[in-house]
């Protein structure tokens, strides 16, 4: 009785101590780490033009802000001055170098994944009558190009740029990389110790299978093969040396192996749809232009990998997308700053 006293009291400490909040902040430019190469230069950051096969518009604009953010981060990381981005993307729409309606369309396109749901004939009515009055207003915003950030400029007009925001750099890019892939890594802490043993066993004896169905018959032979050569040399749950006669075969080596087998093939199946190893690849090109002149005075690319660095590690693709667009960003300005400064 007065253990159960205990274990109640246990349970009561415990969740008063679950009470408040998790918080977690991340200030991306620190005091300590500010670096003084740009002291006393300004920099306008352009959009970024977007190669990569962006799913929609939106997705693509959220990746140009997300770019143009740790841009931002880094170069005043570097004590460069960074004109406000709002007030560089209305001086562009203003002198017709960007389309207002490329990035509006975006809008739409929850209500039209929307339209596509199985909702009532009401319902539906309802939505086609925002999306009509949501292009609508689009289409009546300047338009100049058609795609986000996929604009030319000439020297002159850089060199306007620069002139109306008192800037010494125009930082240009494009994202020529930016999607989600499996980890080609077999390393066991990334896929688990199961998708390692299956996994590899049937990709060193098969080879790659051109379908999914054919991958999994590899796990399973594979599967198979390593639990029957561990049965093999077991004694559970048949003793080799009992002299039994166990399923029409004599004494039990066969049958552990034939046992072993079949749940190493179980496994084996099993494996086939876990182990999965997610990988973020980014892959960025900045340009940077004398704002005086409009003559590149430094440009390179960098191409970025992230995956989780074992099972334990946080997968989850926007986690991974942060790492690797910090990480090409800072690489980058990083070598324009000891290369070009």
């Amino acid at each position: 009785m007065k253990y159960c006293r205990y274990l109640l009291y246990g349970l009561l400490a415990l969740s008063v101590a679950g009470c408040g909040q998790t918080v977690q902040e991340s200030l991306k430019v620190q005091p300590a780490q500010i670096r003084s190469a740009g002291a006393d230069k300004s920099v306008v950051i352009l959009p970024v033009a977007d190669y990569s096969d962006a799913d929609d518009l939106e997705k693509s604009y959220r990746r140009n802000i997300y770019v143009t953010e740790n841009l931002t981060d880094q170069l005043v990381k570097n004590s460069f001055h960074v004109s406000i981005q709002e007030d560089v993307f209305a001086y562009l729409i203003d002198q017709g170098i960007i389309n207002v309606l490329a990035y509006g369309e975006s809008k739409t396109s929850t209500l039209e994944d929307a339209l596509r749901d199985e909702w009532s004939s009401k319902m539906k009515t309802q939505l086609e009558r925002y999306i009509t009055l949501a292009d609508a207003r689009a289409g009546s915003d300047n338009a100049a190009l058609g795609s986000p950030g996929t604009h030319a400029l000439t020297q002159q007009e850089v060199v306007k740029i620069g002139r109306h925001f008192g800037a010494d750099y125009i930082v240009r890019g494009r994202i020529i990389e930016y999607k989600a892939r499996q980890d080609p890594s077999w390393n066991p802490m990334k896929k688990g110790l199961l998708t390692f043993v299956s996994g590899s066993t049937g990709k060193f004896l098969f080879g790659n299978a051109s379908t999914d169905t054919y991958d999994m018959y590899a796990n399973m032979v594979a599967g198979a093969a390593v639990g029957g050569l561990i049965g093999s040399g077991v004694t559970w749950p048949w003793d080799p040396s009992g002299g039994t006669t166990i399923l029409g075969m004599d004494g039990g080596r066969s049958a552990n192996t034939i046992l072993w087998g079949g749940v190493g093939g179980a496994f084996g199946k099993l494996a086939h749809k876990s182990g999965e190893a997610p990988q973020a690849v980014v892959q960025l090109r900045i340009w940077v232009q004398d704002a005086y002149t409009g003559d590149v005075v430094w440009t390179n690319r960098v191409d970025v990998k992230v995956s989780p660095k074992t099972v334990y590690a946080d997968s989850q693709y926007d986690a991974l997308f942060e790492s690797a667009t910090e990480k090409a960003i800072t690489t980058l300005i990083d070598d324009f700053v000891s290369q070009a400064m």
